[in-house]
């Protein structure tokens, strides 16, 4: 993910990005010969993109809440039916996909006067934007639980969810490192990155599918998202040593303290300088005579702490997280929790329905013999992964009313943050192809068994977030 939000700010800042929002050219304008996208035919396929999207999200949403399973399950496996694994309406040019590829792009050219060459490059700058939405999408949802978050339980809980989280990392990462040295003969650099793949944790799923069953301000909850949190930072720290030792051959030692220490300072500087000036915010929004006063003064607090965030090299949701925790303290949390959720309704499906859009069923075709090695592989891989995630739970002592079960389970999803490690990966030449595709197999399992075993696992009928908050 870091990775990705890094393009994401440069799409951001680069010049066809703005020209594309403000271009008075006509919607259906043949796009230029060359290289370079027309803005509008950018905008048009984006607006095209948006509406599969969100009819998927909704479609599978529907389904899955009727059938007593997470919508968010729904949204993941309708971004699957739209995806490069079924209909290939949402395609994106990162995977080795061409315009061609895509029935969008197809759809576009039919009703426009596009050139090959233009529509390339629509397409790319396409994919572009709808990454960039999805990212925004995913920080969204971390303001939005950072302010459904009790900062004080959290501290609470603080010790238990270091623990879940440490054991979370160590455990699948030796588990897995040692089982495809040891048993598979897989060379130390490739079973190095695959078991730090198994560290991951996909925070934005987890805390979508407690959030849904009204368990998010439960202590379970708070212990899974304070370890997911710290599971993100420590998956950070993993994939930097990891990166280095493939670049150099060696492991830098300033590199890992310097994201240790940063991390640290930027989580309990954000909180602790945000209670201080929380007051300040108060009185400033108070004042304030305009419409929208409250969403946008607090929207812009949480993404200067996502942008402090990303350029020290750490992840922008950490960021969003931390302003949401800092102004759910302040009186205005209610208020400001109202106004959040239809921003949160139109960016947050994008993630998931881009996360389940990206992903390949492909690589689980046994028929396909470059497969067959990696399903083996990948077999191994999603035990380990289970495994190493479930147990952490039941490494907290001394609580016995505590759901150990649901917060390993709440643990298991790897999601988008499995993929990056593959990605990265991939790039650097590290792995081999079954490798990677055992990567990809492990993600996508578990991050569609865990949003249904989740909810099997917490055995009282859910309470929503309305009914927790009169009681």
């Amino acid at each position: 993910m870091i990775a990705d939000i890094t393009i994401c700010m440069d799409i951001l800042t680069s010049s066809w990005f703005a020209t594309y929002f403000y271009s008075p050219v006509p919607l259906l304008a043949t796009a230029t010969e060359g290289e370079t996208a027309d803005s509008s035919l950018v905008l048009a396929s984006v607006l095209l993109s948006l509406v599969v999207i969100y009819f998927a999200s909704k479609l599978g949403g529907e389904i899955c809440f009727r059938i007593n399973l997470p919508p968010v399950l729904g949204e993941l496996v309708g971004g699957v039916a739209v995806g490069v694994s079924a209909l290939g309406l949402l395609v994106f040019p990162e995977g080795g996909f061409s315009a061609n590829d895509s029935l969008l792009m197809q759809f576009l050219q039919l009703t426009t006067e596009v050139t090959p060459e233009g529509l390339e490059a629509v397409f790319s700058s396409q994919g572009e934007v709808v990454s960039v939405l999805s990212e925004l999408g995913v920080i969204i949802l971390l303001f939005e639980i950072g302010l459904e978050s009790d900062l004080k339980e959290l501290i609470r809980v603080g010790p238990q969810a270091a623990i879940v989280a440490v054991v979370g990392v160590v455990t699948p990462f030796a588990l897995g490192t040692l089982g495809l040295v040891y048993g598979f003969n897989v060379p130390i650099v490739p079973a190095v990155f695959a078991g730090a793949a198994l560290t991951a944790t996909s925070i934005g799923i987890t805390a979508k599918v407690l959030a849904e069953l009204g368990r998010l301000s439960s202590s379970e909850g708070q212990i899974i998202i304070g370890a997911a949190v710290l599971d993100d930072i420590l998956g950070i720290i993993v994939l930097a040593v990891v990166a280095s030792l493939v670049k150099t051959g060696e492991i830098q030692v300033f590199n890992i303290l310097y994201l240790i220490v940063s991390a640290a300072i930027f989580l309990i500087g954000a909180i602790l300088l945000g209670r201080l000036l929380s007051p300040l915010y108060v009185k400033l929004v108070d004042e304030m005579k305009t419409r929208g006063q409250l969403l946008l003064v607090s929207i812009c607090f949480a993404f200067v702490l996502s942008y402090i965030a990303q350029i020290i090299q750490l992840e922008g949701i950490l960021g969003s997280f931390a302003a949401g925790l800092v102004l759910a303290e302040t009186t205005k949390r209610h208020e400001l929790e109202e106004l959040i959720a239809p921003i949160s309704d139109i960016f947050v499906p994008i993630f998931f329905v881009c996360v389940g859009a990206k992903t390949d069923l492909s690589v689980l075709n046994p028929t396909v013999p470059s497969n067959r090695e990696g399903l083996v592989l990948a077999l191994f891989l999603i035990v380990v992964a289970i495994i190493g995630k479930v147990v952490t739970g039941f490494t907290i002592l001394g609580k016995p009313d505590l759901n150990k079960l649901a917060i390993g389970v709440g643990m298991i999803p790897r999601g988008e943050v499995g993929l990056v490690f593959a990605g990265v990966g991939s790039a650097s030449g590290a792995l081999s192809q079954s490798t990677e595709a055992a990567i990809i197999m492990m993600v996508i399992l578990t991050t569609f068994l865990a949003p249904p075993w989740l909810r099997m696992v917490f055995k009282e009928p859910a309470v929503s977030p309305q009914e927790q908050e009169s009681s």
